[in-house]
């Protein structure tokens, strides 16, 4: 559910929706979300300030709170 969260939110926000992937893996520590856009769609994602970053995460940790699992998100290009 996550990973799907997470591409829907960056694919409204990419200019090119099509080059977004987000891939999981899992460790012991609970899920990695990579989420991998173009380079001129990095700034865009992340924000003025890291706020859409940080917004992301947000809305993962309230929708990670039915679930009880923990998930950490890194966005690269």
């Amino acid at each position: 559910m996550q990973k799907e969260l997470v591409e829907y939110i960056a694919k409204s926000i990419a200019d090119d929706p099509d080059s977004v992937s987000v891939t999981e893996t899992e460790d012991e520590g609970g899920a990695k979300l990579e989420l991998r856009v173009t380079e001129g769609d990095l700034g865009r994602v992340i924000g003025k300030g890291g706020r859409i970053a940080r917004s992301i995460r947000t809305v993962m940790s309230a929708a990670v709170n039915e679930t009880g699992k923990r998930y950490s998100l890194d966005i690269l290009d």
